[in-house]
């Protein structure tokens, strides 16, 4: 098994779930698919879509919800 990691596209800020009120898009132990959204990032009031690159099992995610991130920064691990 190899373990990849998902990385922000944007600086911003990061959001696991797409409103306070509904569960995380994603959690550890789920499959994730190429092309699964798996969070938000807000960029001046915008939100952009994150999406996974590899498929394979969600193995942790390495921020927190309404986390400050920069741009490539390792968001999520995903083991293949």
């Amino acid at each position: 098994m190899t373990t990849k990691t998902v990385l922000s596209p944007l600086p911003g800020i990061f959001y696991r779930k797409p409103t306070p009120d509904d569960l995380p898009y994603k959690d550890e132990g789920n499959p994730c698919e190429a092309g699964d959204v798996i969070g938000l990032v807000e960029v001046m009031k915008s939100f952009h879509e994150v999406k996974s690159d590899v498929a394979g099992t969600v193995v942790r995610f390495l921020v927190n919800d309404e986390e400050a991130v920069v741009a490539g920064q390792p968001l999520m691990e995903v083991e293949e």
